[in-house]
């Protein structure tokens, strides 16, 4: 986190004292950043309970620190000549990018209600700035402004849940409030505020039915940036998921058992269903990505059935998957606007043939077909919900998971079975986008041919992150 916070300020002082505008030396300093701080999560002995029992260093954050690195890295590298033609690619830019990995990093270590709070506001702050980065698009701004006020109010629906929960409780420890005896009124203040809590994060990781702002969002945000609020915020989010799942007592866990269910199965649902009338690559996706939440969220509710291991290798790889696919969209754009509609695709299979490929493999891996990682994702996660008895969720997943390839493979059909009019005039990407096509590409198919090591790294993490489980 200070290696974060530390290179942000850098660059902001850079940016703001001297006056350095060098888009690549900026750039250099955010990447030399995100590596210093994915490499120490990496190497530095674990610890426990900092900040006075606010901050857990443990195994869990720690793995979280070294993925949302990951995951900033390879969007600044798709960024990096997309933001520079759009003049857009200065201090600001790289500097809120690093501040706002910092708050994820909060987000994913915080035990302590205050600080994820303040975590996630930190984060939430910074992708308000950056979806309206590029000024002079009116869907940029307007995509900012339509965050800003759903971000809003999923802020206070959160705050006041926090408040009633510490009414009910006497501690904002995450673990100690959900754990704490309650009895007679209490225990309905306690259930009124977790509802709240609950619709609070629902907004912010766009579960059904607080997923309407989703789409506009991700459809009037630069394709970069779409990347990073579809991976890096989304993943945040689901730690305190993974968290709450882990400690709610079994008696709580009942009470929204049945809440949790139906959200679950409406959001792969709709997600999916919706997604199919999509004339927009970017709404199709992010509708997709509604949908890949509640395959999460089905998944969560198999706590003690090795849902946790699931979940959590999946948020790997659903990451690696829509950070391809929206960091392609950005490579096949030319400069006024990013290409939007479907159609706008038309052939450029064989006029773009490595950005394309790249592209179709991220929209293989999503539609979950072999040899991907999205197809192991998928198997654990419905192996985790059939073996706790969650059958009629797992069909549905299931039956929608077989419908979401019909718009997966509809872009396909349009990148190489149709032919292009004309192909859209496009800069050179350069050496940074390349690199990280093929960090995406490696990625995907080494978790999809070879996840075994993961795999078990990630269920003894689990073990530790939920041990009465």
């Amino acid at each position: 986190m200070i290696i974060f916070a530390a290179g942000g300020t850098l660059i902001f002082c850079l940016g703001a004292w001297r006056g350095i505008k060098i888009s690549a030396f900026l750039f250099g300093l955010a990447v030399l950043s995100c590596l210093a701080a994915g490499l120490t999560a990496i190497y530095l002995q674990q610890g426990g309970v900092n900040f006075s029992g606010l901050l857990s260093m443990d195994a869990f954050s720690r793995f979280y620190t070294v993925l949302f690195a990951l995951i900033t890295t390879i969007v600044l590298l798709f960024a990096f000549q997309y933001a520079r033609a759009r003049d857009f690619g200065g201090d600001e830019f790289y500097g809120i990018i690093l501040f706002a990995a910092a708050g994820m990093i909060i987000i994913a270590g915080a035990i302590h209600w205050l600080l994820f709070f303040l975590g996630l506001e930190m984060l939430s702050i910074c992708l308000y700035v950056i979806i309206a980065i590029r000024r002079e698009s009116d869907q940029a701004v307007e995509a900012a402004i339509k965050y800003f006020i759903v971000g809003a109010v999923a802020s206070a629906f959160l705050a006041f849940g926090i408040a009633m929960l510490y009414a009910a409780t006497g501690t904002l420890d995450i673990a100690g409030s959900l754990a704490a005896a309650t009895h007679g009124g209490n225990s309905y203040l306690r259930l009124f505020a977790l509802c709240l809590i609950l619709v609070g994060l629902g907004f912010k990781i766009s579960l059904v039915p607080f997923h309407l702002w989703t789409p506009d969002v991700y459809q009037g945000a630069p394709a970069p940036v779409t990347a990073f609020l579809a991976t890096g915020s989304k993943v945040a989010v689901l730690t305190i998921f993974i968290r709450l799942a882990a400690c709610v007592p079994a008696a709580t866990g009942h009470s929204f058992l049945p809440a949790l269910w139906t959200m679950a199965a409406l959001t792969m649902i709709i997600g999916n269903i919706t997604a199919l009338s999509q004339t927009s690559i970017k709404r199709m996706l992010a509708y997709s990505s509604i949908a890949h939440v509640g395959y999460m969220m089905m998944a969560l509710l198999a706590v003690r059935q090795d849902g946790i291991t699931a979940v959590i290798f999946y948020s790997a790889v659903y990451a690696v998957m829509d950070l391809g696919a929206f960091g392609t969209i950005g490579l096949l754009s030319p400069r006024a606007a990013d290409l939007d509609q479907i159609e706008d695709y038309r052939g450029l299979g064989y006029a773009r043939p490595f950005k394309a490929a790249l592209l179709t493999i991220c929209l293989f891996s999503l539609a979950g077909l072999p040899l991907t990682a999205g197809f192991i994702g998928k198997f654990v996660l419905f192996r985790a919900a059939l073996a706790a008895h969650f059958v009629t969720l797992a069909l549905i997943g299931i039956v929608t998971a077989i419908v979401s390839l019909y718009f997966y493979l509809r872009v396909v059909v349009v990148l190489y079975m149709r032919p292009a009019d004309k192909a859209p005039e496009l800069e050179e990407s350069g050496g940074a986008a390349g690199l990280a096509c093929l960090l995406v590409g490696i990625l995907i198919f080494w978790l999809g041919l070879y996840p075994a090591p993961l795999l078990d790294f990630i269920a003894r993490l689990a073990g530790l992150v939920a041990p009465h489980v």
